[in-house]
C-alpha cells in the first residue's frame, strides 16, 4: 500500500468517525433532553471550559510541532549518513588508483561487493530489524584491511596512503551512524502521547457543543483530518530509510554504479 492511499485512508476515516460521532451525538442528546431543555440555547459554552480547551489545544500543538521537528532533522541526519558513507566508498575507489595493480584491483572489488551486498540484502533487513548485518561488518573489515594493510613503497604511494585511511575511517562512523538511524526515532511513550492527545483534541469537538449545520460538520471534518495528517506525517518520517526517503539507496548506486553492473 503507498503512502498517498494510506494517508487518504485515515484522513477520510478520520473525518468520517467524527462527522458520524458529531450527529449521533446530537440525536442521543435531543432524545434524552426534556421540552424545557430542547428550548433553552445550547449554543454559549461556559467560560472555564472555553479557556481549557484552548490551553488544551496550544499544548497539543507545541507537542506536534516539535515532534514534527525532531524527525524531520532525524530524516536529515540519516539521509547525510548516507551521502557520507557513499561519498567516502566513492572516494576509496577513486584514490586507490593510486597503489599497485593487484592491490588496487582487490580493494576496488571489496569496495563494489559491500555496496552490492548493502543496498541488496542488508538495506532490508536494517529496515526490519533496525541494526546493520555481521555480514557487512565483514565485508567492510576487508575493505579497510585492503587500505590499511598496504605498504607504501614510493612517494605517490604514501601521499595517497593517509588520505584513503582517512576515507576508510570516514566510511565506517557513517555506517555506524546509519545502523542507529535504523530505528524509530519516536519512543513509545511518545506515541501513547501524541495518540491520546489526538482523542483529547478531537474530543474537544463536543464539549463546545458543535451542531449539524453544513458549516459545523465541515469545520469538524477538516479539524479531525488536519490531525490525521499530521500524526501520519509523524508516522511516516518516523522511520527515515524505510519510509521518509524516497530512494535511501541514490547515493551508491549514484556513485558506486560499478558495483551494480553484473
Amino acid at each position: 500500500m503507498s503512502a498517498w492511499l494510506m494517508l487518504a485512508l485515515a484522513m477520510t476515516s478520520s473525518c468520517a468517525l467524527v462527522l458520524a460521532g458529531v450527529v449521533i451525538w446530537q440525536r442521543g442528546r435531543e432524545r434524552r433532553a426534556g421540552p424545557e431543555e430542547q428550548s433553552e440555547d445550547i449554543s454559549q459554552t461556559p467560560d472555564v471550559i472555553e479557556y481549557l480547551i484552548m490551553m488544551i489545544g496550544v499544548v497539543y500543538a507545541i507537542v506536534l510541532g516539535l515532534a514534527i521537528a525532531g524527525v524531520w532533522e532525524a530524516r536529515d541526519g540519516a539521509t547525510e549518513w548516507v551521502r557520507l558513507e557513499a561519498q567516502a566508498l566513492h572516494e576509496i575507489d577513486e584514490r586507490v588508483e593510486a597503489y599497485p595493480d593487484p592491490v588496487r584491483d582487490q580493494v576496488r572489488s571489496d569496495v563494489d561487493a559491500y555496496v552490492a551486498y548493502t543496498v541488496g540484502k542488508e538495506w532490508p533487513q536494517m529496515n526490519a530489524q533496525g541494526e546493520l548485518t555481521a555480514r557487512g561488518d565483514t565485508l567492510f573489515h576487508r575493505v579497510r584491511t585492503g587500505v590499511t594493510g598496504f605498504e607504501p613503497g614510493t612517494t605517490l604511494e604514501s601521499h595517497a596512503y593517509p588520505g584513503l585511511v582517512d576515507q576508510v575511517a570516514a566510511a565506517d562512523e557513517a555506517r555506524t551512524a546509519r545502523g542507529q538511524s535504523a530505528g524509530s526515532t519516536m519512543p513509545g511513550v511518545v506515541w501513547f502521547g501524541l495518540i491520546a492527545g489526538a482523542l483529547v483534541v478531537v474530543g474537544m469537538v463536543f464539549a463546545l457543543q458543535i451542531g449539524r449545520t453544513a458549516r459545523e460538520l465541515l469545520l469538524a471534518g477538516l479539524f479531525s483530518a488536519l490531525i490525521a495528517f499530521l500524526l501520519f506525517l509523524i508516522w511516516h518520517f518516523d522511520a527515515p530509510y524505510a519510509r521518509g526517503v524516497a530512494d535511501a539507496t541514490e547515493p551508491f548506486t549514484t556513485l558506486l554504479p560499478q558495483a551494480f553492473a553484473g
